[in-house]
């Protein structure tokens, strides 16, 4: 019998970690706290090659400890980010893990709202464990 495969850590800064998860999608989770606009930028852009370099097209975002995005962070993630995934081959589907914070929420929805037209199809959940569920049915 194989042991159970493990999640394997791909990138962490002071913005969070980005794990490559055994079930085949990026998983990143947000650290609590103020960020830097670099090490914002550099979490994202590591998710982008490592969804490429594995041609994966699913993703899930815990970003429970997420403080809200300034709107620095908010246009590049909708003028940079998200426009790659106009660029992508195919549906990219995130699950998100809502943030405790009411402002962060706030910020992501409005993320969210930008991202309707950019080829990724998301969900949001309160469990992880529905997150990867969905994840699971997802292609």
């Amino acid at each position: 019998m194989q042991p159970l495969a493990t999640e394997r850590i791909y990138f962490e800064n002071a913005v969070g970690r980005l794990v490559e998860h055994p079930d085949g999608y990026a998983l990143f989770r947000y650290h609590p706290g103020q960020r830097k606009f670099s090490d914002f930028q550099a979490l994202l852009t590591h998710m982008s090659s490592l969804l490429a370099r594995r041609r994966w097209n699913r993703l899930l975002g815990d970003q429970r400890q997420m403080s809200p995005h300034t709107a620095q962070e908010t246009a590049w993630i909708r003028d940079v980010w998200l426009g790659a995934t106009t660029r992508r081959p195919s549906t990219l589907y995130g699950a998100m893990l809502l943030a405790h914070d009411v402002f962060a929420r706030l910020s992501m929805n409005q993320v969210l709202q930008d991202a309707r037209n950019t080829g990724l199809v998301y969900r949001v959940f309160d469990r992880e464990e529905e997150a990867a569920q969905w994840l699971k049915q997802v292609r």
